[in-house]
């Protein structure tokens, strides 16, 4: 084995702090007894004040994509039509997912360099004078990609539309990455996972549902057991859970709670935002092109480099392995090893970032690709701030 700790900068799973591991290494307890209640209501509580609602949060033992089945088992009928957007490659399997039970995706048609569009949203709704559209779903952070949909525009252009359909946001790699406003923003069911922002291993997922969902729930017609809400609602109240849950994974849950309460998430976001200019500064001084087209739709969470023609970015990320002991994500789908994806998430802080991004320079050399040095200095001379830049960020 090679000397150092691995440098894992996938875009998720992001790296499990000890703080984390330390409070999952806690012997499992009784989940039928009372001290488990106290454990179960600091996890739904706790998950309402990072979604920033007042409504419910359901919590579940599995990964993102059941929690995006979940989401649309709970509120639709089969046959009904959701208007989807195509961010990239987790924005389709969403669609397929979709299809899968029985629903009718309309896709609008994306270049996967961009978020989504309100407008284009907005056209189509208004096309629906029928409202056959019983949702519009639409990713936060495509992690394929690098760009963030704007969700607060999406809910102002559906109001504008004066459309019923139900709001869905996929935020698994943005919540507790970059801003999130359940509440605020209007929407009906997010969905999340515990791998990204929330820096737990892999193993939860979220749903948080608006009062409105939980009508829709009612007069849904999809089959659901495992993932039905109102089986989830009446063992919640009490702090417990209809089946068997994550026992372990909810002490992390509730320790990575209190880290984000400590840093506060202002200033969590705004780390974030500085990590990812930093990093499109080094891409930049490289040479290189970010796969991310608009600025405004730019991610704190992952950076997303295309290669130079004829360069293959999955050569270049095993070239990365074999030197450095560092792992960056692959180009998914319509991207395959055409890109690399930085991670830049989680519990990661100036040194850590100044580490990987030294590590992409020396691998792009040791691969023979083509780009100019001085990337990592000019990463540095965004950080040069310091926390007190990001703190003046956060204000």
């Amino acid at each position: 084995m090679p000397a150092g700790r691995h440098f894992l900068q996938i875009p998720g799973p992001s790296n499990v702090p000890d703080r984390i591991l330390r409070a999952m290494d806690y012997p499992t307890m009784d989940h039928r007894g009372p001290a488990f209640a106290d454990v179960g209501r600091a996890a739904l509580e706790g998950a309402k004040w990072v979604f920033k609602t007042d409504s419910r949060v359901i919590i579940y033992p599995s990964s993102g994509t059941g929690a995006w089945e979940a989401a649309l088992v709970n509120t639709l009928s089969p046959g009904d039509t959701v208007l989807m957007y195509e961010t990239g490659h987790f924005a389709t399997l969403w669609k397929a997912l979709a299809e899968r039970l029985g629903l009718k995706p309309v896709f609008i048609e994306g270049d996967w360099r961009r978020g989504a569009d309100p407008e284009a949203i907005e056209a189509r709704l208004r096309e629906d004078k029928g409202h056959e559209i019983k949702a519009v779903c639409v990713v936060h952070n495509e992690t394929s990609t690098g760009s963030v949909s704007p969700i607060a525009a999406i809910r102002r252009a559906i109001d504008a539309a004066g459309h019923p359909a139900l709001f869905m946001v996929d935020t698994i790699s943005g919540l507790a990455s970059i801003d999130y406003r359940h509440d605020e923003w209007g929407v009906d069911v997010a969905v999340s996972g515990s791998q990204k922002g929330l820096m737990l291993p892999p193993g939860l997922s979220f749903n948080a549902i608006s009062a409105k969902a939980i009508e829709a729930s009612k007069r849904s017609g999809l089959p659901k057991s495992y993932w039905a809400w109102d089986d989830m609602m009446g063992p919640n109240d009490k702090g417990y859970f209809p089946y068997t849950p994550a026992t372990n994974l909810l002490y992390g849950l509730n320790e990575a709670i209190a880290m984000l309460k400590e840093e506060g998430l202002a200033n969590v976001f705004a780390r974030h935002a500085r990590h990812g200019e930093a990093t499109r500064a080094a891409v930049k001084a490289w040479g290189l092109e970010v796969l991310c087209a608009r600025p405004e739709d730019y991610s704190g969470v992952l950076t997303a480099v295309v290669m130079p023609e004829g360069h293959s970015a999955d050569g270049f990320r095993a070239t990365a392995l074999e030197n450095y002991d560092i792992s960056f994500g692959n180009g998914l789908s319509k991207v395959a090893d055409r890109v690399f994806r930085i991670g830049h998430l989680g519990d990661f802080n100036d040194l850590m970032l100044c580490g990987t991004l030294s590590g992409v320079e020396m691998a792009l050399s040791d691969a023979g690709v083509p780009h100019r040095k001085g990337g990592v200095q000019a990463a540095m001379e965004v950080l040069g701030g310091g926390q007190s830049a990001m703190r003046a960020a956060a204000e």
